[in-house]
């Protein structure tokens, strides 16, 4: 992340050494909304579709619903739980370096799945190494993001973000084709080599120079432990964990994460339980896809004009989401392919809509210079929920003999998360409150502020002066 002298020599009035408009608004900054949207259709887009394979790991390994569904799971929790070690390597070293190794352990762990005998392989391959590069992925990407686009922050994290919709509709039955054409392994082969192109993203983010005179600091010896370990709580934003904003909204995200996902893991194999074909059910997948890059767009757009809070926002469509993730087995036992079409469209849109201002939110709760440790952090505790959710749906399915009580569960879950966040702080005020701007535990030493600012100014630092 950009430490809080990033923040402050990289406003909108810096300039680089090229005398190009550089930080938050720059131009550059679109370019990593670009980078997002590939990175960010590479990780949860390929997530997403996951629920092919469901159906052909429970035919060819024999294994119940609940045992197929930790795949997704651990690959997910994998994702959450590493996500404050990426922010702390970032915080660090350069972001650059930590996405690029995250696209290559991405492709490793798919191409590492195509050859799976059991499923400890798919666990650790698809689950560990997978969600390990993802978590080195999605986290500084969103940061970089957040931290150099001020204006109109939710509209770019509204297309950053849309390409899991896009991924989804694309890709669906792309990949149920190449399933029947190569078998699963060659489909995950394919996939293994689209992930590694993550690190062509990773390879657009600029260098930090600020953090290249962190560590000239940091390269000098260390006596005490005390400052080992400030310096390590400041990297990982540790201090966040005791304030009850941030508390209260990550128990909130976290109630979310138990249910959000569900839908995208058993969908599939709820269509093909309803009588629908493979293809069918494969184009209700890719059809969510597309509402969910409009709900994205469109809220991400309407959220920046300003007319209600964000958080307002946020409330009134995580809630849509959960109804219509409880409908969804409803409308299927009618044996309607227009009515489960139909509730599958309206849950995409909310399900988009709600994704970015989750993260436009964040920079409210804890202040802009804290966003990447306190996302890592989040990831992290809600990694717990994301690991639990789709097993406890398959095993619900498992015992009942259908969907129903799986998908009123996991709707509930996100209903009962709202009335959490109704409990923040000014919540029921119709302004957002002064953002905090609070300076990290190893930046408020004098003797490293000054050193930083006399490296920084340097006539003869000719390190490049680029936006993150």
């Amino acid at each position: 992340m950009l430490s809080v002298l990033d923040m402050n020599n990289h406003g909108p009035k810096a300039k680089s050494h090229s005398g190009e408009a550089e930080g938050p608004n720059g131009d550059w900054s679109w370019v990593l909304v670009g980078a997002l949207f590939i990175s960010t259709g590479l990780v949860f887009g390929l997530m997403r579709i996951m629920g092919i394979f469901f159906v052909e790991f429970v035919n060819y390994f024999e294994e119940s619903s609940q045992s197929i569904s930790w795949i997704t799971s651990i690959s997910l929790a994998t994702q959450q739980f590493f996500s404050p070690v990426a922010t702390a390597l970032c915080n660090a070293y350069e972001t650059r370096a930590v996405v690029m190794t995250g696209g290559f352990l991405s492709g490793l762990g798919l191409i590492a799945a195509s050859q799976a005998t059991c499923l400890v392989h798919l666990y650790l391959s698809m689950g560990v190494i997978t969600g390990l590069g993802w978590a080195l992925v999605f986290t500084p990407m969103m940061a970089t993001v957040v931290a150099n686009i001020s204006q109109r922050r939710a509209l770019a994290l509204g297309l950053g973000l849309s390409s899991i919709g896009i991924f989804s509709f694309t890709l669906s039955p792309l990949f149920q084709l190449l399933v029947e054409m190569y078998t699963w392994r060659g489909a995950l082969l394919i996939m293994g080599g689209l992930s590694l192109n993550i690190m062509v993203c990773g390879a657009l983010i600029r260098p930090q120079w600020c953090s290249k005179a962190l560590k000239k600091v940091d390269s000098k010896p260390r006596s005490s432990c005390a400052t080992v370990l400030r310096r390590v709580s400041s990297y990982l934003e540790l201090p966040v964990l005791l304030e009850r904003p941030y508390l209260t909204y990550t128990a909130t995200i976290t109630i979310f994460n138990a249910g959000y996902f569900v839908p995208y893991v058993h969908l599939v194999a709820l269509s093909r339980m309803t009588g629908f074909s493979e293809y069918q059910a494969a184009f209700i997948m890719s059809a969510t896809g597309v509402t969910d890059i409009l709900g994205r767009v469109t809220t991400g757009w309407f959220s920046d004009l300003g007319y209600f809070r964000t958080i307002h926002l946020l409330s009134l469509w995580v809630v849509l989401a959960g109804l219509f993730i409880i409908l969804l087995p409803v409308s299927s036992l009618t044996g309607s392919y227009a009515a489960l079409m139909a509730i599958s469209l309206l849950y995409g849109f909310c399900s988009g809509a709600l994704s970015s201002l989750v993260f436009a939110v964040m920079p409210m709760i804890v202040g802009v210079e804290r966003v990447m440790g306190a996302l890592g952090l989040l990831q992290l505790i809600e990694s717990g929920a994301g690991l639990l959710g789709a097993p406890l749906s398959g095993l619900l399915k498992d015992m009942t003999g259908n969907y129903t009580v799986s998908f009123i569960v996991a709707g509930s879950f996100l209903i009962v998360g709202t009335l959490i966040m109704t409990t923040l702080p000014h919540y029921f005020s119709r302004t957002d409150p002064p953002p905090p701007h609070r300076v990290p535990h190893d930046v408020k030493d004098r003797g490293v502020h000054l050193e930083l600012e006399h490296i920084n100014n340097s006539p003869s630092d000719t390190s490049p002066k680029g936006a993150q």
